[in-house]
């Protein structure tokens, strides 16, 4: 997969690029353990530190980064980045905006309260047939904000930036949501829907299930050592 990121030449030193999300893991997963005491268990069992599927699904796609420091105060957000003019006509020069609290009406999440936008400074263009799947920072509950889902074709949506909603989930933060905070996890997915096909196992599945679940009790690490891609990793 091929994915194209370009920005306003007057922004290109300027700018945070959209990084691997691998390249920007919170430091409470650095920290963790890898194990913990289970009262239940009598023992120490592995935290979600040694869970593959957990980690990777934090580590997939991209971020989409904050550009500049921003003060949060009150309910108040307040920014000082002295970036050049853009020289493209329409280009937002903020790092947020917003959407007002009547266009979140009827929704579950909305707080009564406008929501926040992130104004995205580059354009993505992916191949043909693939769209942009834009989520929360996955696992993220530290952060104060909460991104709103969206999925857009951006093999065809291509010249001119996604802006990515939120609702601000923590009314008593208070201070300052630092440039290189991660926005927005995204990744390809295919347009195309998928068959599907369901069927009872024959004789060769019920053995293949029962010799998998047998090896996954008993020891650790069975998906990580025989079936976990690492090519990708």
């Amino acid at each position: 997969m091929r994915i194209v990121f370009r920005c306003d030449p007057a922004l290109a030193e300027t700018l945070p690029q959209p990084v691997p999300a691998r390249a920007v893991l919170p430091d409470w997963l650095r920290k963790m353990p890898s194990k913990a005491y289970s009262e239940i268990h009598g023992r120490d069992i592995r935290t979600v530190k040694q869970c593959p599927p957990f980690v990777d699904a934090m580590t997939h796609g991209f971020m989409i980064l904050l550009p500049c420091d921003v003060t949060v105060e009150n309910g108040a957000f307040e920014w000082h980045w002295d970036i050049p003019e853009p020289s493209t006509k329409g280009h937002p020069r903020s790092p947020l905006s917003f959407h007002v609290a009547e266009q979140l009406a009827g929704a579950p999440f909305a707080n009564g309260l406008a929501a926040i936008k992130f104004n995205s400074f580059w354009t993505i263009e992916l191949e043909e047939g693939w769209s942009l799947f834009a989520t929360h920072p996955v696992n993220r509950d530290d952060l104060p904000f909460r991104l709103v889902t969206g999925v857009v074709d951006s093999d065809h949506f291509q010249d001119a930036g996604i802006n990515f909603p939120a609702i601000w989930t923590d009314q008593d933060f208070r201070g300052v949501l630092p440039k290189g905070t991660p926005v927005a996890q995204c990744f390809p997915v295919p347009r195309a829907a998928p068959e599907l096909i369901f069927e009872s196992f024959d004789a060769a599945r019920e053995i293949a299930y029962a010799e998998t679940v047998a090896d996954v009790l008993a020891r650790p690490g069975v998906y990580r050592k025989q079936f976990r891609d690492k090519r990708s990793r």
